[in-house]
Parts: C-alpha cells; sequence; structure tokens
C-alpha cells in the first residue's frame, strides 16, 4: 500500500513575525499610554478655568451693579450733579472713601471703590472664605476708559479689569465696562 503525501500545511508563527507583531503592538501601546497620560494630566484644567471664569464673573457683576456717580452715594447732591464740582461734600474719587471696605463695617457703594481691590482665597460679601476656593486669588482694577462714543478724558466711562489666579498659578482675565448714569432725571 502506498501512502499519500499531503503537503504540509504551516502552522503558528515564525520567530522574525513574531517579533514584528510585538513590536508594532508595543508601538501602538506606547503611543495609546501617551494619549491617556496627557488627557489625564489635563483633565483638572477645565475644572480650574471653570471656577476663574465663575468667580470673575460674580466679581464683576458685583462691581458693574454698584452706582456710578460724580459724588459719593451718601452725598446729598448724588441724583443731580452733572460734575464732581456739583457735590456737597464728598466727590467720588478712584478708590474707597476713608474706612469703606468690601466687608464693612462701611462697605464699598460705589464702582470707584473696587479700584486696587484684591483678596488671597475667595470670600464672600460676610467675609466668609468659600468652601473649596481658598487656592484663587482675586484683583480688580478701575480705569477710566473710552467707549464708543465716551472719550476717556470725559471720565464717563470705566474700564473694570477682574484677574483671578488658580491654584495652578493660570490667570483668567475678564474685562467689563461701566458708564455714569448720573444725574438722575427725577422723573
Amino acid at each position: 500500500m502506498k501512502r499519500m503525501h499531503f503537503p504540509r500545511r504551516a502552522r503558528g508563527l515564525t520567530l522574525i513575525e513574531l517579533l514584528l507583531f510585538i513590536m508594532v503592538v508595543g508601538i501602538a501601546l506606547a503611543a495609546m499610554l501617551r494619549v491617556f497620560t496627557t488627557a489625564t494630566a489635563a483633565s483638572a484644567d477645565p475644572l480650574i478655568r471653570r471656577q476663574q471664569l465663575a468667580i470673575a464673573e460674580s466679581l464683576l457683576r458685583e462691581v458693574q451693579l454698584m452706582p456710578f456717580t460724580w459724588c459719593d452715594p451718601v452725598d446729598a447732591n448724588v441724583e443731580i450733579a452733572t460734575s464732581a464740582g456739583g457735590c456737597a461734600t464728598l466727590a467720588e474719587a478712584v478708590g474707597p472713601e476713608s474706612g469703606e471696605a468690601r466687608y464693612g463695617p462701611s462697605y464699598f457703594d460705589n464702582v470707584n471703590d473696587y479700584a486696587g481691590f484684591s483678596m488671597s482665597g475667595i470670600r464672600d460679601l460676610s467675609n466668609t472664605a468659600v468652601a473649596g476656593l481658598n487656592g484663587y486669588s482675586a484683583s480688580i482694577a478701575v480705569a477710566a476708559a473710552a467707549l464708543d462714543s465716551i472719550s476717556a478724558g470725559s471720565g464717563d466711562a470705566l474700564k473694570i479689569t477682574v484677574t483671578i489666579t488658580g491654584p495652578d498659578s493660570s490667570t483668567l482675565v475678564l474685562q467689563g465696562w461701566r458708564t455714569r448714569y448720573a444725574p438722575q432725571s427725577p422723573y
């Protein structure tokens, strides 16, 4: 009886094929690990940026909601003065008046009072530290500015710049403007 010889089927991988496979898989894994490492390292950044933006928007809104008049809001002529010379006793100046502070006992009462204000660790209006925000700091600058047809020299527009520094030393700057509404019409 004669035996039939069938061609032998190749089984498995050669050493060269195995080494090439290991090398390709190794390169692909290294690239994927680099992507994961970069994504993980940057994942905290959006949280810090969002916190900075929320703090900046809150402080900017606080400042913009304050009166912007020629006279200090406690002056008798605050509603009718058309210049600093029209104030009965106290013309408004850049920076807080004596004794005024964001936290009282005499509170800021005008946009100009916030010029030069800063805090390390975010605090609310009652001077209570806001939980989780002790690594942030804020500063506010207020300066006369030109706005559309209003010239900077007129003093009728202010640029408010809020700068927030995060716990990672990154900064976010938010700017807004405030225009003068005084004198106010009695009608």
